[in-house]
């Protein structure tokens, strides 16, 4: 009798111990999928020559350090567009292609005209840049929103004035129909300001987010395999830009309705 008690006793050990190995993988699988940040794309178009701006800058720069519900990753482009310069001050950091990225954005979500500040999260819903409610609102939705994998590592810098990267997309689960899933890469500097002069905010030292420094396609992503995307890139990183400031950003952008699909951001090293 005493055998027999001493073989179910090891027999319940062994059992017990085959029960924790085989849940062991399923409680690690669960804790990398709750720490896996959910990454929302907000952008601002703004303008040093617009008074109403200044509000909408800070809010995106809160908005960046600030830990948000739903361990959401805010990644922000803040594009300073050109119509304000013929108003009493160039804005330094103003381009004409911020200013047609906005015009495509009014075509998409049909909110007429374009204007500053204007907030965009992640291609879908726009609103004024400087109303919070409306933005924490927008960004807590789309960080709900199943994200394509997006990857994004420096390569070995072998000149000081080029960032080298690879990229990879994974597979796109809902392209709309008819529509061009592009891959897009940019750079952004924190830490700017400038001293206004002209214009509304004269007298002025105004303080900027992650200013978008560059923006550029580099390709496609196709419907089809587990990758869609794949390659290496390399932008020019201008001698004025500091680089302790810099991060690279990759994003995955239907052509047609401006949704972003999915993204990333690294810091560059120095």
């Amino acid at each position: 009798m005493t055998s027999i008690k001493n073989l179910l006793a090891g027999l319940t050990l062994i059992s017990m111990f085959v029960d924790v190995a085989l849940l062991r993988p399923h409680a690690q699988a669960s804790s990398t999928a709750e720490t896996a940040r959910a990454a929302v794309v907000v952008e601002l178009f703004t303008s040093e020559g617009c008074s109403s701006c200044p509000p909408a800058d800070a809010l995106l720069a809160r908005l960046t350090e600030e830990t948000l519900p739903g361990n959401v990753q805010l990644i922000a482009l803040e594009e300073h567009v050109d119509y304000w310069n013929d108003l009493g001050w160039t804005d330094p950091f103003s381009s004409r292609d911020w200013t047609s990225r906005q015009y495509l954005y009014s075509g998409a979500l049909g909110n007429g005209n374009p204007y500053t500040p204007q907030m965009v999260v992640d291609g879908t819903v726009e609103f004024v840049g400087s109303h919070t409610q409306k933005a924490r609102q927008a960004i807590l939705e789309a960080a709900g929103k199943r994200k394509v994998p997006v990857t994004l590592e420096q390569g070995n810098a072998n000149k000081a004035a080029t960032g080298n990267f690879s990229v990879k997309v994974g597979k796109l689960e809902r392209t709309a129909k008819r529509d061009a899933a592009e891959v897009w890469l940019a750079i952004t500097e924190t830490g700017l300001h400038s001293a206004v002069t002209r214009g509304e905010n004269t007298g002025e030292d105004l303080h900027h987010a992650a200013v978008v420094r560059s923006l550029r396609k580099i390709g496609e992503a196709k419907a089809d395999g587990e990758t869609s995307f794949a390659g290496d890139a390399s932008v020019p990183l201008q001698k004025e830009w500091k680089r302790e400031n810099l991060r690279a950003v990759l994003f995955v952008q239907e052509k047609k309705s401006r949704r972003i699909l999915g993204a990333a951001e690294i810091r560059i090293a120095q």
